[in-house]
């Protein structure tokens, strides 16, 4: 292109007469002379200035390559250091709905917390003279961290707020080798599917009504878990919990649990056994809300009983396959009762399940417990999230060896929307069926029904 530039101008020269012969020049008139030759010198001028500017611009296009080269060699270097920080380990940020810090040697640390609003109202017959009405409450209020150490340690730590007090959930110290975890601190017992699964994740406002009725709840101790591919075994031994240890009681604990794969669903069959010996003089009770927590009412109740030592026998079982679940679990508590008098065997149980009306949607599952739904389309990325419906048959007898604490018969209904991972709105309908309710109605009647709804606000990190 710099060529044919000079060589238009040259041309341009020529036609204007460079070439012309002097005898042909003296016949032109000398106006027509003197123009010509202002316009060669307007074309020398040209010309050279034509070589000054192919000069700059080779010099830019040096420079330019050289920058380029100069890029390049940043690039590599930035990759080669990203690359050098991955191989060492370096610090890392991810985030799961908190930040999650990972460093070099093993180390991590996260934040976490969760936040559940529970309001609503619960409806008993006027003659039983219960009070009923609006209720509302903050049902947890937790923060707490949680992570690794080199040498496969871990930790996890978490405290309460609900209900005006502190008091500690989680705390736990673990050690992983291979397929086996020991831990030792405050922690969930291995008691049942419905009662290891997370709050954050369970389909209706409250756990079934036998896990709260037994005194399922986070005990300080020693526990050992090996688990494979399709199975899970547990077991440990404990004390009480950490706000009312009194280093008298022991009990022991263990839980197994196989999981296959059915093609595209998730199979899950569990077994537990739980005892525990209880000091001289200890007394249990056995009770239970009509479905929410923010009522103090108790329709059924066997009182307090003596008690040496309790036993439990637990079976569970559920499936996963796509948009739909089901669960059901059975739960014997014997207690084992002073001197010569008759002891009882309570019974509770629950059958569920469940379907997710928005496509792509599946309930999760891992460890032997559900876990967290994820919505495929959550809202914030052109979604609305996921929307699951819920129906089940909750029972409890603590009607046995004389002791009257009355029949629930249970049939929930609960909604779930999730508009993202971390956020649910939950709404249970409850009607609740007794028979020898520990509250008569009119003319003595022990037989009725309350009604119970609740909605739950929660997020989670």
């Amino acid at each position: 292109m710099k060529t044919s530039l000079k060589a238009s101008v040259l041309a341009v020269a020529v036609a204007s007469g460079w070439a012309m012969p002097a005898s042909a020049q003296s016949a032109v008139d000398p106006s027509v002379l003197e123009e010509l030759n202002a316009m060669r010198a307007e074309m020398t001028r040209m010309a050279a200035r034509i070589d000054t500017l192919e000069i700059e611009l080779e010099q830019a296009e040096a420079k330019a390559d050289s920058a380029s080269q100069s890029a390049a060699s940043a690039v590599e270097a930035a990759s080669a250091a990203s690359q050098q920080a991955a191989e060492n380990n370096g610090p890392a940020i991810a985030f799961k709905g908190a930040p999650e810090i990972k460093g070099e040697g093993g180390w991590s640390f996260k934040p976490r917390g969760r936040l559940q609003y529970d309001a609503g109202f619960t409806s008993a017959p006027s003659s039983t003279g219960r009070s009923d009405g609006f209720g509302n409450e903050a049902r947890r209020a937790r923060l707490g961290v949680s992570g690794d150490m080199p040498g496969g340690f871990g930790y996890k730590f978490e405290v309460d707020f609900a209900g005006n007090e502190v008091t500690v959930t989680d705390a736990i110290i673990s050690y992983e080798a291979g397929d086996t975890e020991l831990s030792v601190g405050q922690m969930n017992n291995f008691q049942s599917l419905e009662e290891l699964t997370s709050s954050l994740h369970t389909t209706f406002i409250e756990r079934a009504a036998f896990t709260d009725a037994f005194g399922f709840e986070r005990r300080v101790g020693a526990a050992a878990q090996f688990s494979s591919d399709n199975l899970l075994v547990q077991a440990g031994v404990f004390t009480d919990n950490i706000d009312d240890l009194s280093n008298k009681n022991w009990g022991a604990d263990a839980r197994v649990v196989i999981n296959p794969q059915l093609g595209d669903s998730t199979l899950h069959l569990g077994a537990s056994a739980h005892y525990a010996d209880l000091e001289n003089g200890s007394s249990v009770r056995y009770r239970q809300r009509p479905l929410v927590h923010f009522t103090s009412e108790r329709f059924i109740n066997t009182g307090n009983l003596g008690a040496d030592s309790e036993f439990g026998l637990g079976v569970e079982g559920a499936v996963i396959s796509g948009p739909f679940h089901a669960a059901a679990e059975g739960f014997w508590q014997s207690v084992n009762m002073p001197g010569a008098m008759d002891d009882p065997t309570f019974f509770g149980g629950y059958a569920e399940v469940g379907y997710f009306l928005t496509a792509g949607d599946t309930r999760g599952y891992k460890g032997g417990k559900f876990d967290r739904v994820k919505p495929n389309s959550p809202v914030g990325e052109g979604g609305m999230g996921s929307v699951q419906v819920n129906l089940r048959y909750d029972y409890l007898d603590l009607n046995d060896a004389n002791i009257i604490g009355g029949k629930q018969n249970g049939y929930l209904l609960s909604l779930a929307w999730k508009p993202t991972d971390y956020t649910l709105l939950l709404a249970n309908y409850g009607k609740l069926e007794y028979d020898d309710a520990v509250f008569a109605a009119a003319l003595g009647d022990t037989s009725y029904s309350v009604d119970s709804f609740g909605i739950r606000a929660q997020i989670d990190f």
